[in-house]
C-alpha cells in the first residue's frame, strides 16, 4: 500500500473560498473554492459547486479509454479556469496512491488516471468529486483578493463538498460561520 503524502499546511490551505457578491460579474460568482494549497508563492483550489455541460463523466472516461459499463453516474466539475484539460479528484481519505495528497484527515486529491479506473471498478474512493481546471493565484494575489472583499475564508467541511447539491453549497458554506451572503457588503473596511 502507498504512503499518503502529507501537504505542508500553508496560510488558508485546506479552507473554503466563499465568493462574495462583488465576483458577480466573474466565472467565480457564487462559488466555493476547496483551497489546496496556499503559500508564499501563490495559490491552488478547486471549485466544487459548478459542473461543466458535460452531462455525466462517460465522455471524460472514454477519452481516457477507461471502460465506462460499470461505472456509477458521475458528475464533472468546474475545477477553475486554469488548464481546462488537467482533471483532479478531491475524495475521502480511504483511497490511497503514490500520487495521493492528504489535504488533511478527511480530504485528499489525487490527479492520476488511476484513480478514476479505481472509482469505475469499484475500488475508488467511498466520496469523490471530479473536476477539471483549477483555480489559481500568484504570489500574494489571493491576500489583495481577500482584502478587496472578494472572497471569505471559512473552514472546510466533507459534508459540505461530498453530500450537499452544487445549488446550496455557497449559502450553506457562508451560514457554516453565521454569514448571509445576501446581505454581504461589498465595502471593505479599515482600521
Amino acid at each position: 500500500m502507498a504512503t499518503i503524502k502529507k501537504s505542508s499546511k500553508g496560510y488558508l490551505e485546506g479552507q473554503f473560498l466563499i465568493a462574495t457578491p462583488t465576483l458577480q460579474e466573474s466565472c467565480f460568482s457564487k462559488t466555493v473554492v476547496y483551497l489546496c494549497s496556499h503559500d508564499a508563492t501563490g495559490a491552488m483550489g478547486l471549485i466544487i459547486n459548478q459542473t461543466l455541460d458535460i452531462p455525466d463523466a462517460e465522455k471524460v472516461l472514454k477519452q481516457f479509454r477507461i471502460p465506462t459499463q460499470k461505472r456509477k453516474k458521475m458528475a464533472v466539475h468546474f475545477g477553475g479556469p486554469v488548464d481546462m484539460v488537467r482533471g483532479f479528484v478531491l475524495h475521502s481519505t480511504d483511497y490511497q496512491s503514490e500520487d495521493t495528497f492528504a489535504m488533511n484527515e478527511d480530504i485528499a486529491l489525487t490527479s492520476s488516471i488511476d484513480i478514476l479506473r479505481d472509482i469505475v471498478e469499484g475500488t475508488g474512493p467511498k466520496k469523490h468529486l471530479l473536476a477539471l481546471g483549477y483555480s489559481g493565484w500568484t504570489a500574494n494575489q489571493l491576500e489583495r483578493e481577500i482584502e478587496a472583499n472578494s472572497w471569505l475564508s471559512v473552514p472546510a467541511s466533507t459534508e459540505i463538498i461530498f453530500d450537499s447539491k452544487n445549488e446550496v453549497k455557497w449559502q450553506k458554506a457562508a451560514k457554516s460561520v453565521g454569514v448571509d451572503l445576501l446581505k454581504f457588503s461589498d465595502q471593505a473596511g479599515h482600521a
